[in-house]
């Protein structure tokens, strides 16, 4: 028997970038996403007594590196079984991994939804969202669909640190343009870029301190449906972010001249053509373009004709992690 769960990457409009305990791997900052509908992971888990370790297979391909993040979350569920057997994980995506499109997002919610089934523990989504929190701090958003909260914590046992649906998917059905400019894994993983920046960046404590109020800004427009606030603050929040990473010692250069290119693409469609769409960017080279479903047609030809751009990819809003058929594809 196996279990079988699919989950979308999520993207962040509010950004955490930071850990205030890399221990139970804790954002230092709240954060606010989107939950995309068109790029997917499939995870298949099965637990099995005849196995000395976990294995994992993500696309197709041993992936020895990624195993211990995996194991180590997986012993969470594990303890709450009582069990200690080790299972065989079967991964994929349908878009470009480890290269700033939240794969490891999408990958541990699809996980811990696998797991809890296979293990028939039947957790809540709150307890999972911490769980998968564990394997990386944006999993915690890709359990639910649509506009998607994340508050830092504040009790002192830590088990607030938790992602809240905020707004369905349907009742505000924004697009997203992602241009993908690369599809190689960058050089400098999440983890160990926030923790260079946390010791490393001058500008690092400001962008802490400013945190809530960009997400108190944010969350009112969603729930307003205000595009040109959202904008506002979304923008510069993607760029305070990158000026944290970009201040770092040694300096974290996640864009490329490609991805530049393409944010003033878009500012320009805004300004000059009074498009409503917005930019944001996270620890890769790629460009999500976040539209007015209208606007897709334009912003995605925009986006193509710019040399460099080697995919665009469409997508709306979708829904949180789930559980899909044995027969579906891995």
């Amino acid at each position: 028997m196996a279990a079988i769960a699919q989950a979308q990457p999520n993207i962040a409009l509010i950004k955490y970038w930071g850990k205030r305990d890399t221990k139970l791997n804790l954002p230092a900052t709240g954060s606010l996403s989107i939950t995309l509908a068109a790029l997917w992971t499939r995870t298949r888990v099965e637990f099995d007594e005849s196995l000395r370790h976990d294995e994992l297979r993500l696309n197709g391909s041993q992936d020895p590196a990624a195993r211990a993040r995996t194991s180590a979350c997986l012993d969470l569920l594990r303890r709450l079984a009582g069990t200690t057997t080790r299972a065989r994980i079967d991964s994929c995506n349908n878009f470009p991994t480890a290269a700033g499109l939240a794969s490891s997002a999408s990958g541990f919610a699809a996980l811990v939804v696998a797991a809890d089934a296979e293990l028939g523990l039947a957790l809540d989504r709150r307890t999972l969202s911490a769980l998968a929190r564990h394997g990386s701090g944006s999993a915690a958003r890709s359990l639910f669909g649509g506009f998607v909260s994340m508050a830092a914590d504040h009790r002192a046992d830590r088990e607030d640190a938790v992602a809240e649906p905020l707004l369905d998917a349907a009742e505000w059905p924004l697009a997203v343009v992602v241009a993908v400019t690369s599809h190689t894994r960058k050089s400098v993983g999440s983890g160990a870029g926030m923790e260079r920046s946390r010791h490393t960046s001058p500008f690092y404590p400001a962008w802490v301190s400013g945190a809530a109020a960009d997400l108190t800004a944010a969350c009112a427009a969603v729930q307003t449906r205000d595009f040109a606030a959202l904008t506002a603050v979304s923008e510069h929040n993607c760029l305070k972010m990158h000026a944290v990473m970009q201040s770092s010692q040694p300096p974290l250069l996640y864009w490329s001249g490609t991805t530049l290119d393409c944010l003033q693409c878009l500012r320009a469609l805004r300004e000059r053509e009074g498009v409503e769409v917005f930019f944001t960017s996270d620890a890769g080279a790629q460009v999500k373009a976040v539209c007015l479903p209208g606007a897709v047609t334009r912003v995605a030809a925009a986006l193509a004709d710019i040399p460099g751009v080697e995919q665009v990819l469409i997508s709306g809003l979708g829904e949180g992690a789930q559980l899909v058929n044995d027969g579906e594809a891995i």
